[in-house]
């Protein structure tokens, strides 16, 4: 790795749950990530796209952490190193303000996964920054998203913009985790 690249994953937090690892993006996640939005499974994120497209996408989600001072986690099994999917923050250009968001490998799905990760990370959301809430933005027709969203204790808001006209907007008051 880079000396810079080490500085910036570095400063990245490590976050550990009884099962999960969360750090820093690294290189070689995003084959996973290429190959989701490969399958038709990405097609609630903007996808299907190309590996170049892909790489776009996954490398200005990354580069959050250097320019606002949060982003994406890796998530690995704490047992066995390997690779799961990515939990974080996410605030593009036409993002309203910071999502919360995830995705996990094919072989995670269904292992609660995601919903572990993203409780760790709205933990500390709630204790690193200032804000009264986060939100999941999410197309309607994400309906696994949506009620790991409200499982996580979230409220649909409709009065909260989403990105795209009919998103699902759900909020997690973050005063209350405190």
């Amino acid at each position: 790795m880079q000396p810079v690249a080490r500085q910036i994953a570095d400063a990245v937090p490590v976050l550990e749950t009884g099962r999960l690892h969360l750090r820093a993006p690294r290189l070689s996640d995003f084959d996973a990530w290429a190959d989701f939005f490969a399958s038709p499974r990405s097609v609630h994120e903007g996808g299907p796209k190309d590996r170049v497209a892909a790489w776009q996408h996954w490398a200005a989600d990354v580069a959050l952490w250097t320019l606002k001072g949060y982003g994406p986690f890796g998530v690995d099994d704490r047992t066995t190193g390997n690779y799961l999917g990515e939990v974080g923050l996410y605030h593009g250009e036409g993002y309203p303000a910071p999502e919360l968001g995830w995705f996990v490998v094919p072989a995670a799905e269904g292992k609660g996964v995601a919903a572990e990760a993203a409780a760790t990370v709205l933990d500390w959301v709630s204790a690193t920054f200032d804000w009264p809430h986060i939100t999941n933005i999410i197309e309607p027709a994400n309906t696994r998203s949506i009620a790991l969203g409200l499982r996580l204790g979230g409220v649909i808001d409709p009065t909260l913009p989403g990105i795209d006209p009919g998103d699902v907007v759900i909020r997690h008051d973050l005063r209350r985790l405190a």
